[in-house]
């Protein structure tokens, strides 16, 4: 990841880097810090999978964020995709009440022109990486 090491997905040609993010880790982060974290990985040219995936408005911000990043001759945007998990148990009473559910879902961000989904379901997402 591009966090400590200088290394790129694709720096040599060979292949893809995948970024495989912890819920836990995610968790520690403010939501523009995640947003950063996955960009600076997917400008990269890695594929980023979230554990845990992010909440609608991280999500919306999240493309937001791209949609001001996207320079025809550097950044095509991402390619982004989630499917939902189950819920999280021990949400708390005033969570329940309020009708916050907790959902983890795993979720796939990569380069807009190297990611392209080729099949998704409720339990799988299929994808073809491609380098670029």
């Amino acid at each position: 990841m591009s966090e400590a090491d200088d290394s790129t997905g694709d720096a040599d040609g060979s292949g893809v880097q995948l970024d495989m993010i912890s819920g836990e880790r995610m968790d520690q982060l403010a939501s523009m810090e995640k947003i950063r974290l996955i960009l600076d990985s997917v400008h990269d040219g890695n594929i980023v999978i979230l554990e845990e995936g992010l909440d609608p408005d991280e999500e919306s911000k999240l493309i937001e964020v791209t949609m001001t990043e996207i320079s025809p001759d550097e950044f095509t945007g991402i390619e982004i995709e989630t499917y939902p998990g189950s819920t999280k148990s021990g949400g708390g009473f005033l969570d329940r009440l309020m009708g916050r559910e907790t959902e983890t879902k795993l979720t796939v961000i990569g380069p807009a022109n190297r990611l392209e989904t080729l099949h998704k379901d409720e339990t799988l997402i299929s994808a073809l990486v491609t380098r670029k």
